[in-house]
């Protein structure tokens, strides 16, 4: 497995990337929601709900052209060409 050349360009600006990470927020918040509990009343499978939202919209900006990432970095070259 081999990282892409401009991974950190991807990592600070893809939406995908940003919103997968909202999505495991989400998740963990569903796993302490029993802590959390104590102090705010938060109805059970909402966190569950919000991170399968986060994720399918992961999905869909996973496939949505991005100005900021649209162009093809410095020096990269296709494995097709």
């Amino acid at each position: 497995m081999d990282l892409l050349p401009e991974w950190r360009r991807l990592l600070k600006h893809a939406w995908s990337i940003r919103l997968n990470i909202l999505a495991g927020f989400f998740a963990g918040m569903e796993i302490a929601l029993p802590i959390i509990d104590q102090w705010v009343s938060i109805p059970r499978g909402l966190f569950a709900a919000l991170s399968g939202l986060t994720t399918m919209a992961s999905t869909i900006a996973r496939l949505v052209a991005q100005r900021s990432l649209s162009a093809p970095p410095k020096g990269y070259q296709n494995a097709d060409q």
